[in-house]
């Protein structure tokens, strides 16, 4: 995904399917540099989700941010990787990740090992794209003579979507990208490059061709107080559901995490956040306060940062004033 802005758009999972492929055409007519589809259970699926993206826009990047590696069996992955990838040439980048450890729950499929599992799913849903017969008894998932009829050796970036230090350095030393979560500020960045700098030393693989997107909470509008209010409530639902992990830790903030989650209401925890954390964990004010935002994020180490509208409701007006107020500041 280069040669465009590199400032990109999430589509929502709450987007009703009928109205996806208008979304994304959309999404590519304003000229944001990428575009991307959560598989958030139990809203879109991604690869559904893809296919439908890519089909109704010509030249925009689609990116699946991100599977889970336990949902479905690698055979199955790579398959739908492959198909979407043929389709559409140079078009396609597929996320893999742990998944939010609430939702696979949900479906009694929280491993024992997850950094052993998305090893794992990297490793042997890249040999599958890459053409090999693969017979596995010993890993997390069985492969009796498996071969892919349509592999695709070359034509697909393989990110990977995770949070902890040893999975950054995972994603550095076996992924094409790592794709950083909403809350992921600054300085969570930079730390994120670093590590993966490190798995990717161990690995021989270059580094400075890793690609590190970031997804951000985003609303923006001429009254930047509107726009952080809708911020804090987005917050709120993330640091709830994520809980505290390595993109809150860096700053050193979990004691105080803690209290508020406690609260356990949404509007409570809502009312509760700090104001300096709606600041440092969105990107959310005026337009001009939404580019400075944008821009450290850019300084900090991300290749590109993929906005996520809030609330939902007004995705389209908050994606007209972006692409009239913030994307001419990124060409």
């Amino acid at each position: 995904m280069s040669g465009r802005s590199p400032v990109g758009a999430l589509v929502h999972g709450t987007t009703p399917p009928a109205e996806l492929a208008g979304v994304c055409a959309a999404v590519e007519r304003a000229g944001f540099g990428e575009l991307w589809l959560a598989e958030d259970y139990f809203m879109l699926s991604g690869p559904a989700g893809a296919a439908i993206a890519l089909a109704s826009t010509r030249e925009i990047g689609v990116g699946i941010g991100i599977m889970s590696a336990v949902v479905r069996h690698p055979a199955v992955t790579a398959m739908e990787i492959a198909t979407l990838s043929l389709a559409f040439p140079e078009r396609l980048v597929a996320g893999i990740g742990h998944g939010v450890p609430f939702w696979t729950r949900q479906m009694g499929l929280y491993p024992a090992s997850p950094l052993t599992s998305l090893r794992g799913v990297l490793e042997t849903v890249r040999a599958l794209l890459a053409g090999q017969t693969l017979t596995v008894d010993d890993g997390p998932y069985r492969f009796d003579q498996v071969t892919l009829t349509h592999p695709n050796p070359d034509g697909v970036d393989l990110y990977a979507g995770v949070v902890g230090p040893r999975s950054l350095e995972l994603a550095g030393e076996l992924a094409d990208g790592t794709i950083l979560s909403a809350l992921a500020a600054p300085t969570y960045v930079a730390y994120a490059r670093e590590r993966i700098a490190a798995g990717a030393a161990r690995s021989g693989r270059d580094v400075t061709a890793h690609r590190m997107p970031v997804f951000v909470i985003y609303s923006v509008h001429e009254d930047g107080d509107v726009a952080r209010a809708h911020g804090r409530s987005a917050l709120a639902f993330y640091l709830r559901a994520i809980g505290p992990s390595a993109l809150t830790g860096v700053h050193g903030i979990h004691e105080r995490m803690g209290e508020i989650l406690a609260l356990g209401d949404l509007s409570l925890i809502a009312d509760a956040l700090p104001d300096a954390w709606v600041d440092t964990f969105t990107v959310c004010g005026t337009p001009g306060e939404c580019v400075t935002k944008i821009r450290s994020l850019l300084e900090a180490g991300a290749t590109s940062v993929v906005l996520a509208p809030f609330p939902a409701a007004e995705n389209d007006e908050i994606l007209a004033r972006t692409a009239a107020q913030v994307l001419p500041n990124f060409p």
